[in-house]
């Protein structure tokens, strides 16, 4: 390839990248230390999936892995992993790897907020929870 067709076809991609580091923060913004500690991290919104036990049990016979964000209580330990959990809808079974609770302290009154997916058997619906969250 000529050096004039490589310079060609740089040069768009030289002048797209300038533009790019040449953006500045807007006047409102303001610059946090270094050393500033952060009270939250991620993600505080909306979420996708299944809101309640009630919408859970009531998914199709498909619904194996669809997201779930259940807020309730854990009821009785059901051995091992296994946990009833229960909200205004109903309850159902829910499975929580020790690793899963990242230091979460539940009792029967403590409110939660479960993250996983419907784990599907052919005769049972379970939750495989990814996160415990304790409602504050």
């Amino acid at each position: 390839m000529s050096n004039k067709r490589f310079a060609m076809l740089l040069l768009p991609a030289v002048l797209l990248s300038t533009s790019v580091f040449a953006t500045t923060a807007p006047a409102s913004s303001t610059v946090q230390p270094i050393n500033a500690v952060a009270t939250q991290q991620g993600f505080s919104g909306p979420s996708v999936g299944l809101k309640t036990v009630k919408a859970v049990l009531d998914a199709g016979m498909f619904s194996d892995d669809t997201p779930v964000t259940l807020t309730g209580h854990i009821t009785n330990s059901l051995g091992d992993e296994h946990y009833q959990f229960t909200d205004s809808t109903g309850s159902i079974t829910v499975d929580i790897d020790h690793d899963k609770w990242f230091g979460a302290q539940v009792t029967p009154q403590t409110k939660i907020t479960i993250q996983g997916k419907i784990d599907k058997e052919l005769n049972s619906t379970s939750i495989d929870v990814n996160h415990v969250r304790v409602v504050s």
